[in-house]
């Protein structure tokens, strides 16, 4: 690793070397698949499209900055092969929608992957550290804004956005070396290695036809089975229509309208184009779909019953949850760790919710390894304290 000079890669961010052709992509990849790591992040454009555009890939090995155009490389295969070499760490900052873009766009998940912003959180430094903070508190660096709200689909870049991208990259190197270091004093690297695999099952697709999605909608939970059906198969179709026709999901029908729908139940498509929330494009464009979906609702619910919605949690369990942020939060004190890194506030839900008749609760079965051996003892003895007053 002595090899990565962070001085040298941000020299080198001042002119990055441009890959444009397949040619020049795979002759690159073969010598980076040779090193221990990459820091990589992209630019992309979702203004009105489902799925990301990517504008621009920026990687830094341990000599040059680079910036690999998709707008003019077509084979990526050998990038995706670098994604998946598991001889070569990953590295990112924030990486949730940089994961996002390598899966739909290039099939390919980063492995393994170090995200310096869970790190961040587990040597002590913040949780949800912004790269610019992270780089002027260890690096002494100053950061340029200019450039953040470009549009990374033109060209040519300008000197300023090239040199902006690349910056983004020509650090990581040495922040993941110091974090590293310091994860290992601590005992906590298989920690931040657990977080990032989890990091990387969030990119999976595990509903494609939407009909889960109803379930997000918690205000709706003590509609009619009617009234559930008919939100279920709205969102399953809004769904399909933005993933195949790569629009917003907003673009087909606003969340707001959706509710308007399940609420006001127009007759009509004129009583629709009263709905407040409704889009004069959706009226024209979805319209009779809309109002074909609304009237099979009641034989959609009959055929196929829609399973509930998740109620929120009752006041009665306002205790209970008490009592485990009060013991997450004496622990994170005592290890220096902000309380959500110890416990997310769906695992908490999910753990109050797994009461049974006797008291007694299960861990939610998706919390990671460390957490549920660590953690996962404080939260239940917390709980059968307070059981047993």
């Amino acid at each position: 690793m002595s090899q990565y000079d962070w001085r040298e890669l941000e020299r080198s961010a001042q002119q990055p070397q441009w890959i444009r052709t397949d040619q020049q992509l795979a002759e690159r990849v073969e010598y980076w698949r040779t090193l221990p790591l990459v820091a990589l992040d992209t630019e992309f454009q979702r203004v009105d499209t489902f799925y990301p555009i990517p504008g621009l890939i920026q990687l830094a090995d341990d000599q040059y900055c680079y910036l690999i155009d998709p707008l003019t490389v077509k084979d990526f295969a050998p990038f995706k092969a670098l994604l998946e070499d598991t001889s070569v760490v990953k590295v990112l900052h924030a990486s949730t929608e940089d994961l996002e873009l390598f899966f739909n766009s290039y099939g390919a998940r980063p492995q393994p992957l170090f995200d310096t912003q869970v790190a961040a959180a587990f040597v002590g430094w913040g949780s949800s550290m912004g790269l610019r903070r992270m780089l002027e508190q260890e690096l002494a660096v100053v950061l340029d804004k200019e450039a953040t709200t470009s549009d990374w689909l033109q060209r040519p870049l300008t000197d300023a956005q090239e040199h902006y991208a690349a910056l983004d990259v020509a650090y990581l190197a040495e922040i993941v070396q110091r974090q590293q270091t310091m994860l290992a004093k601590l005992g906590r690297t298989e920690w931040v290695a657990q977080e990032c695999e989890a990091l990387l099952d969030t990119v999976l697709d595990t509903d494609p036809e939407g009909v889960e999605y109803y379930k997000r909608f918690s205000q709706m939970y003590r509609k009619n089975p009617k009234q559930i059906a008919a939100l279920r198969d709205l969102s399953a179709w809004r769904e399909k229509v933005s993933r195949r026709d790569n629009e917003p999901r907003n673009w087909v029908l606003r969340n707001q309208a959706l509710l308007q729908l399940i609420d006001r139940w127009p007759q009509n498509k004129g009583q629709l184009g009263r709905l407040p929330e409704m889009r004069n494009r959706s009226l024209r464009v979805y319209g009779d779909q809309i109002m074909a979906i609304l009237a099979n609702a009641q034989k959609s619910a009959a055929e196929r019953p829609p399973e509930p919605i998740p109620q929120p949690l009752h006041m009665y369990w306002a205790p209970h949850m008490k009592a485990v942020k009060a013991a997450v939060r004496k622990q994170a004190e005592a290890w220096d760790l902000p309380p959500e890194v110890l416990l997310r506030k769906k695992e908490l839900e999910a753990l109050i919710r797994s009461a049974d008749a006797q008291g007694n609760y299960t861990l939610p079965a998706d919390m990671t390894p460390w957490r549920r051996e660590v953690v996962g003892p404080l939260l239940l003895e917390a709980l059968a304290a307070l059981e047993t007053k």
